[in-house]
């Protein structure tokens, strides 16, 4: 895909970019070289928070009709948590299995090549760059590359104001707090004192980082903060 000097060349226009779009710009056009036909760039919501003031870009037209507009993309679309399955670059071949339970995987079309990036440089805010095509070139090297741009535009995008670190619905630091606590097998009474609050505050943490998570119970609830990245073990 690229070579260290065509590399080194994208990332020093990224860091020097003086607008969002040509950020972007720099990246969808090296997603387009790997022969994505569909591109994706956006932040990830909190559970029951919409994704609209999240997506960076969409370039997603339906496969299936031959349409050149954007298909429809909700907060809850199964494809926007398979980048939750690891820290690296991946590629998924779209099933028809998939293709019923996400739009944007049906849009893509049965057999197509989906590349997903995440960002890992901005806990606790998750993002995810997304691209799919018939036939990608996805080879270690490319996926690598395409790894240290897509971490570079989101944290120039960051710089820019563009994206924040808190997302809407995100826990408080003392929710986070008590819930790394809970993480490691901490009691209420155990967290109270190590935090030096009320065991009823505890609670109270609990509670609110619960319906936060859209959690049933306090398992519940630390696995969801594991999951949309507020608490690290």
């Amino acid at each position: 895909m690229l070579d260290e000097a065509e590399l080194n060349t994208q990332l020093r226009t990224i860091s020097e970019a003086g607008s969002a779009q040509l950020v972007l710009d720099v990246l969808e056009s090296n997603l387009r070289r790997i022969g994505a036909t569909h591109v994706l760039m956006t932040g990830l919501p909190m559970p029951k928070r919409p994704i609209e003031s999240l997506v960076q870009r969409i370039r997603w037209p339906d496969a299936r009709s031959g349409s050149v507009e954007n298909v429809g993309l909700t907060a809850n679309d199964s494809a926007l948590f398979l980048g939750l399955a690891s820290n690296r670059a991946s590629v998924w071949t779209v099933t028809a299995g998939d293709m019923e339970h996400s739009r944007l995987l049906a849009a893509a079309g049965e057999g197509a090549q989906v590349v997903i990036i995440p960002v890992t440089e901005l806990h606790p805010f998750q993002a995810f760059v997304y691209c799919a095509g018939p036939s990608l070139k996805t080879d270690k090297c490319t996926l690598a590359a395409l790894e240290l741009l897509t971490d570079a535009v989101f944290a120039k995008l960051q710089d820019m104001g563009v994206v924040t670190a808190q997302r809407p619905g995100a826990l408080s630091i003392r929710e986070r707090k008590v819930l790394e606590l809970t993480a490691f097998g901490k009691t209420a009474s155990e967290i109270a004192e190590v935090l030096d609050i009320s065991q009823r505050t505890v609670h109270a943490h609990l509670q609110n980082a619960s319906v936060k998570l859209n959690a049933t119970n306090k398992t519940h609830t630390v696995v969801e903060a594991l999951r949309y990245g507020q608490i690290r073990v």
